[in-house]
């Protein structure tokens, strides 16, 4: 976790350096989709130990960014990380009940040592939202169309992930959002949401990703640039927090990357996009 100094703290730096971060964050990234996608591929434990351990990493990144000192109450924070990663393998072996009581209770029982804690609000939404990358891609694997739905989140994400920072960085022009973010620019938005959205339609289309999805091309479409926006706006909203917690990074665990959540933070919001349309079927089915 770095602390930023300033009302800009994300200065560029020397050119040299600059290529090498960014040769470290493409292989770091390469690797870690690499993993990602056999284990999805795979299904079972494997794919759900994976989620386990980002919805767990990310629920520990949240609470030491929100204590005082991150050197403090270590025990705390892995015990509530490991809570929310034991949400993932409870649910796909028990369902979703079991696995919302223990989100809940890890919620509850935080808010409760928590009481005389301004940041208690906001530390206890942390667990929720580590619990959503936890829990929803178990879900959708699950699902009749689960592979194909997460062939399409990772389309949709990582597409616009890349063409918004290529577009931003070849293109440039007006910023996006300077006092959240000061290298996000239009360019790279319209970019990245042109590219998520013809990704994503591609993906659901496509029999090699388990296509067609039983759906019209324009709702396919639809539905992927809703995706690709929110992929952008789930960035924004953790660019935002940091702001306000006066940090660089979440963390350090990712190479060219930073913490968990700086690399989940826009799979967080489509998850939460797809997580509701998983009850919003529930109930129509």
């Amino acid at each position: 976790m770095t602390k930023s100094n300033g009302t800009a703290p994300f200065e560029r730096g020397h050119p040299a350096r600059a290529t090498s971060e960014l040769t470290l964050r493409i292989a770091s990234g390469f690797v870690l989709a690499s993993v990602v996608l056999a284990a999805t591929l795979w299904g079972g434990l494997p794919f759900v130990l994976i989620w386990a351990i980002a919805g767990g990493g990310v629920a520990y990144e949240w609470l030491a960014l929100t204590e005082e000192s991150a050197e403090t109450r270590r025990t705390s924070r892995t015990i509530f990380g490991i809570l929310i990663a034991a949400s993932a393998p409870v649910l796909h072996w028990y369902g979703i009940g079991p696995a919302l009581l223990i989100v809940a209770g890890a919620i509850a029982a935080l808010i409760a040592m928590d009481r005389h804690d301004a940041k208690r609000g906001l530390r206890a939404s942390g667990l929720a939202y580590a619990a959503v990358i936890a829990l929803v891609p178990v879900a959708a694997r699950d699902t009749s169309f689960g592979l194909l739905t997460l062939f399409w989140m990772f389309g949709v994400v990582w597409g616009t992930d890349i063409l918004a920072y290529a577009c931003g960085r070849l293109i440039g022009g007006p910023k996006l959002w300077p006092r959240v973010s000061p290298k996000k620019t239009w360019s790279g938005f319209i970019g990245g949401v042109a590219a998520g959205t013809i990704i994503g339609w591609m993906v659901l289309t496509t029999p090699l990703t388990g296509g067609p999805a039983p759906m019209p091309a324009a709702i396919m479409i639809a539905l992927s640039a809703v995706a690709a926006i929110l992929s952008q706006a789930g960035d924004l909203g953790e660019s935002i927090l940091k702001r306000y917690l006066g940090v660089k990074d979440s963390g350090h665990i990712i190479p060219g990357h930073g913490g968990l959540m700086d690399r989940l933070d826009s799979f967080w919001a489509v998850s939460v996009f797809l997580g509701c349309s998983l009850v919003v079927r529930s109930f129509w089915s």
